[in-house]
């Protein structure tokens, strides 16, 4: 159980952001994460990803359908914005070249062995849907989810869609695209407008009930958990690019602190020792750059001052 320090009359918008902070960064820095968000998995790998992300999604999706009326969930049920089933299956569809994909030879392979972390999120979740009790909870999932997909998940979907050579059109990547509800794919703008709306209906649905607060912040954790377990049975890419340090990692959910909003590749010392470099070709060293602007500013101020007198 996660041992929440702060204060519980904060909305559960604001809990779940601070209280997964931890977990969030275990899981966006797996090695499994890092090839994806790389866009490094071979293309069949890639494939039976979305496999087990369709798996998830299904399970769900249907618990959050069949216990749509809980007011808890009610003000964030949304599928025809939200839903991500029918897409990763549109996706799947488009990169096997069949519409008929769940008849195809490499999923009935994925069935016979279907991944154990896969397995035991989709337990989780239909255990969660199975009473009314527990069925509020589903909620913590579809945010882990639903949030990460719009927010790391837009970075993911430029990455796909040029590793793999995607057509411009959306196919391939219907996944990572939302609508903004007049039969349009969401641009930045919306897709900000959405979290936003998002996070509003999880305060509205779950209000100020704080015993509720905290067995959310406990589910969003175990959320995080179960899709860092599915990173790991990835497997990895025939042709590595090493690019750890020029492409942040930031598969899913929200950023757990404002540093994350500022790419990790702008601070490595190799940048900054670039950066030197140019300051020396275009100015001579630092520290000739710091004195000529101090005689630069003592100047206009002697300039300024007897204009002023």
């Amino acid at each position: 159980m996660t041992r929440l320090t702060e204060d519980l009359s904060q909305p559960i918008s604001v809990l779940l952001r601070k209280g997964t902070q931890q977990a969030h960064k275990a899981a966006e820095h797996s090695q499994g994460a890092g090839w994806l968000t790389r866009g490094e998995l071979d293309r069949e790998e890639y494939i039976r990803f979305l496999f087990m992300l369709w798996n998830v999604y299904s399970a769900m999706e249907q618990g959050l359908d069949e216990a749509q009326s809980n007011t808890i969930l009610q003000p964030t049920y949304r599928p025809a914005v939200l839903a991500r089933t029918e897409s990763l299956s549109s996706d799947i569809a488009f990169l096997l070249g069949t519409a008929e994909w769940q008849y195809h030879p490499v999923y009935q392979q994925y069935l016979r062995s279907i991944p154990q972390p896969v397995t035991n999120y989709m337990e989780r979740l239909k255990s969660l849907s199975s009473s009314p009790e527990t069925s509020g909870l589903l909620l913590a999932h579809a945010y882990v989810r639903y949030l990460g997909d719009l927010s790391g998940g837009q970075f993911i979907r430029r990455r796909i869609a040029k590793v793999y050579e995607l057509p411009d059109n959306g196919d391939g990547i219907r996944f990572y695209l939302f609508s903004n509800g007049n039969g349009e794919d969401a641009g930045p703008s919306e897709i900000r407008e959405l979290k936003e709306w998002y996070r509003d209906g999880m305060n509205a649905g779950v209000g100020d009930n704080e015993e509720l607060k905290e067995a959310l912040v406990d589910e969003a954790v175990l959320a995080f958990k179960l899709n860092q377990d599915l990173f790991t049975v990835l497997r990895g890419p025939s042709n590595p690019t090493n690019q750890e340090k020029t492409i942040p990692t930031i598969p899913y959910a929200e950023p757990p602190t404002p540093n994350t909003l500022v790419p990790s590749e702008l601070v490595t010392g190799s940048t900054l020792r670039s950066h030197k470099k140019r300051i020396n070709v275009l100015f001579g060293r630092p520290y000739e750059v710091v004195v000529l602007g101090a005689v630069f500013l003592m100047g206009l101020f002697l300039v300024t001052n007897n204009w002023m007198q």
